[in-house]
């Protein structure tokens, strides 16, 4: 678990996940949480790197304002990294604290050795979290729009 000013970010267990897809009515998120659900399978050892981890109020009954995940591990130790606020959370920062604070965790970890993010060029929110964050766009561009690095 990490702890930041005004949030506890956790990953959540296989079986939460489990629970999670099976009650996921949109689609498109019933596939990603499927994915997702699957790597926590094939590597168990590591689901850490393939679920979803919560974004909960520290003073509150379990509120939940929004979820991150990394999309695994590679071989060569880099991981990206996924986002996104609920309804309601919006402008308020917690995005950006909570992406802050778990890219430091990572930053931390033996396997890791390269962080990365992608963020649609039509989300200035997404990308204004990531440059807060200290990502640079790398030049590239991704399945979901510009590729960003995180630099230390």
């Amino acid at each position: 678990m990490i702890i930041t000013d005004r949030m506890k970010i956790y990953p959540i267990s296989i079986e939460k996940l489990k629970e999670i897809v099976e009650n996921e009515k949109n689609e498109i998120l019933k596939l990603a949480y499927q994915e997702m659900l699957e790597g926590c399978i094939k590597n168990p050892e590591n689901y850490i790197w393939y679920t979803l981890w919560f974004m909960e109020l520290k003073d509150s009954a379990n509120e939940i304002v929004g979820s991150l995940s990394f999309k695994g591990i590679s071989e060569n130790g880099i991981v990206e990294i996924g986002y996104g606020i609920n309804d309601g959370y919006e402008n308020k920062g917690y995005t950006t604290e909570a992406v802050g604070a778990v890219v430091k965790w990572a930053a931390k970890q033996p396997n890791v050795k390269q962080i990365e993010a992608e963020a649609e060029e039509s989300n200035p929110a997404s990308i204004r979290v990531l440059e807060k964050c200290n990502f640079i766009p790398n030049g590239e561009m991704g399945e979901e729009g510009i590729r960003f690095v995180w630099k230390e």
